[in-house]
């Protein structure tokens, strides 16, 4: 049996996953949004969705809506996080 102190950082645990990565697919990428429901596309787009916010927080960067909105305009910058 678990004490209130374990508890607590399980539940908190379970919310810093929640804000760090669906939170950001949700939202900033409208993952829920999403109109491909058929086959595997759902699947291989999450997995992509996944791949963005780890490049970007490997290369450093927390603000990922920001980092979106400047990338889409810098695509050539892209290529060299993508290969870094």
């Amino acid at each position: 049996m678990a004490d209130a102190a374990r508890l607590l950082a399980l539940k908190r645990g379970h919310w810093q996953i929640e804000n760090g990565l669906h939170y950001v697919k949700d939202v900033t990428m409208g993952e829920d949004r999403s109109l491909i429901h058929a086959g595997s596309g759902p699947s291989v787009l999450s997995i992509l969705r996944d791949l963005g916010v780890s490049i970007l927080r490997r290369s450093g960067h927390r603000a990922i809506a920001s980092r979106l909105r400047y990338h889409s305009r810098h695509p050539r910058e892209v290529v060299a996080l993508v290969l870094s």
